[in-house]
C-alpha cells in the first residue's frame, strides 16, 4: 500500500477551496444574523478549517500518533492519504477507504445534515419574517433543528477523517450549542410567552419524537 506521500498533504489549496466550498454551503443554509448566531456559525467554520487542514494541509494526528500506528499496524503506509481514513484502516478494510462503511455512512450524516439545515431554515425565515414561532417541519419535532444539523455534520465528518484536533471540538461544539439553546429559549419565552411555554412542554428540544416522524 505504498503512495507518493508528497502529494497525499502539502495541499493547501485544497484545504482553501474545501473549507470554503462546506463554509459557503452552510451559510446558504444558516444565514447568521445575530452574535449569537454568528458565534455557532464561527465554531462550525473552524471546525471545518481544522478538519481540512489535517485532511490535506498538515497530518497533525498521524504524526503524533505514528509510532503506535506502525507498532499495532504494520505494513500500512501511514503517510499516504488514503490511510488518513483511519477507522477504515484500523478495522481492516482493504479496498478504496472512499467506499468504506465508516466512509459511507459519515456521507449519510454529512447529507442529512445539509437537507435538514436547509428545511429548518426554510421553517424559521418564514416565521421570522412573520414575527411568529416556529412551529412546523423539523420544528414540529425539535425545538432547536439548526444545531442538531451542525452536530450531525461534524459527526458525520468525524466518521470519515478523525483527528485529534476535531476529536477534542466536537463535545466542546455540542455544549456550547446546548448553552446558545438555553438562551435562545429564554428570549422565547420573553418574546412569545405562554404560547412557547406549551410549545416547549409538547416538543423536545434535541431528540425528535419517533412517533410524530412515522406519522408525518
Amino acid at each position: 500500500m505504498q503512495h507518493d506521500t508528497a502529494s497525499g498533504y502539502g495541499l493547501w489549496s485544497l484545504v482553501i477551496i474545501n473549507s470554503a466550498i462546506f463554509i459557503i454551503f452552510a451559510f446558504s443554509f444558516a444565514k447568521p444574523k445575530n452574535a449569537r448566531d454568528w458565534r455557532s456559525f464561527s465554531a462550525f467554520s473552524a471546525f471545518l478549517v481544522a478538519l481540512f487542514t489535517e485532511m490535506y494541509g498538515f497530518p497533525l494526528t498521524i504524526y503524533f500518533l505514528m509510532p503506535w500506528l506502525t507498532t499495532q499496524f504494520p505494513g500500512v503506509d501511514w503517510l499516504s492519504h488514503d490511510s488518513g481514513h483511519l477507522l477504515e484502516m484500523m478495522f481492516g478494510w482493504k479496498a478504496n477507504p472512499h467506499f468504506g462503511p465508516f466512509h459511507l455512512l459519515s456521507n449519510i450524516f454529512i447529507f442529512f445534515g445539509f437537507i435538514m439545515l436547509s428545511s429548518a431554515w426554510r421553517v424559521l425565515y418564514k416565521a421570522q419574517s412573520e414575527h411568529r414561532l416556529a412551529t412546523a417541519g423539523w420544528y414540529a419535532r425539535m425545538r432547536h433543528p439548526q444545531y442538531v444539523a451542525f452536530i450531525l455534520i461534524m459527526f458525520g465528518f468525524l466518521l470519515q477523517w478523525p483527528t485529534l484536533l476535531t476529536l477534542i471540538m466536537f463535545p466542546i461544539m455540542v455544549f456550547m450549542y446546548v448553552r446558545l439553546a438555553r438562551h435562545e429559549e429564554r428570549n422565547a419565552r420573553v418574546e412569545f410567552g405562554a404560547a412557547y411555554i406549551r410549545y416547549e412542554a409538547n416538543t423536545p428540544a434535541f431528540f425528535p419524537l419517533l412517533r410524530r416522524i412515522a406519522h408525518a
